[in-house]
């Protein structure tokens, strides 16, 4: 099997062309101590070495490979177990800053940092938030309380009512008879 160098770079290649070579190096070459010289006489390694460097590069693969497994089996259970302990988490935030909101200490010491001040509007946005007010009760048609008690409305409505078809009315012999209108 050839595989070019640009194919080289991806680690499942590279891995199956290591475990590959491997089995090869050991039949052909069967005498560990044997030195190899490749790489155009840059590289001159003993079989054993060439082994070894081949056999580390595939079990390093194969742990990376089961680490992203375990950490995938991991993150899933994260995932799964998260939501109500967020749930739980937030609850207890709340009853913590509810029973100690007064006591910055207190707060600090459960690692939570105490409320902000709220900051005081200025002239500029006081006139603003009064000028929306007014805007928007002008839009709605509202009044204030004592404004909708004075409104009295004027409802003139005829009520019609339709008779049904008459009920039969039980004589005394037990035989029901037409009422008469």
């Amino acid at each position: 099997m050839t595989i070019h160098h640009t194919n080289l770079t991806a680690k499942r290649t590279v891995t199956s062309l290591a475990s590959g070579i491997l089995p090869g190096l050991k039949k052909h070459f069967p005498n560990g101590a044997q030195s190899l010289t490749f790489g155009g006489g840059s590289v001159t390694v003993t079989v054993d070495q060439t082994v070894n460097a081949l056999q580390t590069l595939v079990d390093t693969r194969a742990a990376v490979v089961t680490a992203r497994a375990t950490a995938k089996v991991a993150v899933a259970a994260e995932n799964s177990k998260m939501p109500p302990l967020l749930a739980f988490l937030r609850a207890l935030e709340a009853y913590i800053r509810l029973n100690f909101e007064a006591n910055d200490a207190a707060l600090a010491d459960f690692g939570l940092a105490p409320p902000k001040a709220r900051t005081p509007l200025t002239a500029e946005e006081k006139a603003a938030s009064a000028a929306k007010r007014k805007a928007t009760r002008a839009a709605r048609g509202t009044t204030t309380a004592k404004a909708k008690k004075a409104i009295k409305g004027n409802v003139t409505a005829t009520l019609v009512v339709t008779p049904n078809a008459p009920a039969p009315v039980a004589t005394a012999a037990g035989t029901a008879a037409p009422a008469k209108a």
